[in-house]
């Protein structure tokens, strides 16, 4: 810790409802079971933006740093951490902690856990240079991954890979990703039913349904025109949305509603196994970290196609 800085640049959220804050903040000393890692470049993810507006029912550490999607180089690590090393690349993602001890922690539901630490939520997170997560929790990132490239990998990539998984789908069948283009593409689901039927081959809709779009219509469509049998996976967290389907169809089509929650560790290491082998390419736009309010004020009106990556250094 000798050789690094006493304080570094952060996006502070100081209260709800209003802009972020760009100031200097102090470089916080991991404890014992932590590291701290030296953000590169943090992905922005609409749950973000939640955090900024204070609209989800679940209360936010104010002030706040935001963000969950950091990728980075480990520069220092508690005195009980073995695995990881200061040089190691890492990410730093929405679960940044759990007791691992729980019974969800024990079967591989780690973001069940009623200890959990969500980082840019209830613990600071990526939006500043340092960054202190829980060592069992970081997320290893091969040295020949590009860490911008990866950035929303950590949130976006790994949560919809965890939805897949839970949708049961298989090689050769049909999933349709609703809001899968950001904030234009989940505004513009409004008459859609039959549209996507006749994109199935025959005509019965997809087996599966993946709902990541940031307003309610999507969420109240889906199980019209998934296909029998089909499963309906809820990803994306409107505010206030509730998830509504007609009991006649979902009853005589035997279709199955579930919501997914982010990936556990596993999930979150063969997502970026994925990446590295070059079958996950994110469409992204960079921009400095002191222009992350102009993303939320594009975000906010819904003019974000794929994704935003701030560079920590800018």
């Amino acid at each position: 810790m000798e050789n690094l800085p006493k304080e570094q640049w952060a996006q502070v959220v100081e209260a709800t409802g209003k802009p972020v804050v760009y100031k200097r903040i102090p470089v916080q000393k991991p404890g014992p079971d932590e590291v701290l890692v030296n953000i590169k470049f943090s992905g922005v993810c609409h749950t973000d933006l939640h955090a900024v507006n204070g609209d989800w029912p679940l209360d936010t550490k104010l002030p706040l740093v935001g963000g969950h999607e950091g990728a980075g180089i480990v520069v220092a690590v508690g005195s009980l951490v073995e695995d990881v090393k200061v040089g190691d690349h890492a990410g730093v993602k929405w679960l940044n902690g759990s007791c691992l001890a729980c019974d969800f922690c024990q079967q591989s539901d780690e973001p069940l856990c009623a200890k959990a630490l969500l980082s840019g939520y209830t613990v600071d997170g990526t939006f500043q240079e340092y960054c202190i997560a829980k060592a069992a929790h970081v997320a290893r990132i091969p040295k020949e991954c590009d860490l911008e490239a990866i950035a929303p990998v950590l949130c976006a990539g790994i949560t919809v890979y965890k939805g897949l998984k839970e949708s049961g789908v298989r090689p050769g069948q049909t999933v349709a990703i609703v809001g899968a283009g950001g904030g234009l593409g989940s505004l513009a689901c409004h008459n859609l039913v039959n549209d996507v039927k006749a994109c199935t081959r025959d005509g019965l809709g997809p087996h599966a349904v993946i709902l990541v779009a940031v307003n309610e219509k999507p969420f109240q469509q889906a199980a019209e025109y998934v296909r029998p049998r089909g499963t309906v996976v809820a990803i994306g967290l409107p505010a206030g949305a509730y998830l509504r389907a007609p009991v006649f169809e979902s009853v005589v089509k035997m279709i199955t509603i579930k919501g997914s929650y982010v990936g556990n560790r596993q999930d979150s290491a063969e997502a970026i196994e994925f990446f590295r082998r070059g079958l996950i390419k994110a469409p992204y736009k960079t921009c400095g970290l002191s222009e992350l309010q102009k993303v939320y004020d594009l975000m906010h009106e819904g003019k974000i196609a794929g994704r935003y990556v701030v560079d920590t250094s800018k």
